[in-house]
């Protein structure tokens, strides 16, 4: 088997495993493989695939690992619009009553109609909930 099929061959299943694992360890030898293989196929030699293979590692190695690693310590998205409401207290103004289609709550000084997440429960006005949900213009509410 020509050596450039090896290199071939042990970039796939390093790149298969990086996909597998998520850790961006992998990948950095996956490159060095593949340029080792480039190098193979062009006719250098064992040593100048060898030498490819360790100087593509150690340079992927020292600068897109630490790309990879910014990325995965990255903040949550901020949330905004309706979602941004989501976990928010609020005080019911009208009973809540998901069989009877009635209720209204105060959120963010806004009056929304609510509905009860648990559909079974009664919610008397004044009683402090937190958003569970939106749903279109209604608020899915639990105390």
């Amino acid at each position: 088997m020509e050596e450039w099929i090896v290199w071939v061959l042990a970039a796939v299943v390093l790149g298969v495993g990086e996909v597998l694992n998520l850790s961006f360890y992998l990948f950095p030898f996956a490159l060095g493989c593949a340029g080792a293989a480039l190098v193979s196929l062009a006719g250098g030699g064992t040593g100048a695939s060898l030498v490819t293979f360790a100087a593509l590692t150690a340079i992927s190695f020292g600068v897109l690992r630490p790309i990879a690693r910014r990325h995965l310590h990255m903040p949550p998205q901020l949330r905004t619009g309706t979602q941004a409401l989501v976990g928010r207290p609020a005080l019911v103004l009208e009973r809540i009553h998901n069989d009877e289609g009635v209720g209204t709550i105060r959120l963010d000084g806004e009056v929304w109609t609510a509905r009860a997440y648990d559909e079974d429960e009664v919610i008397e006005a004044g009683t402090r909930v937190h958003v569970i949900e939106i749903r279109g213009a209604t608020a899915l509410v639990s105390d």
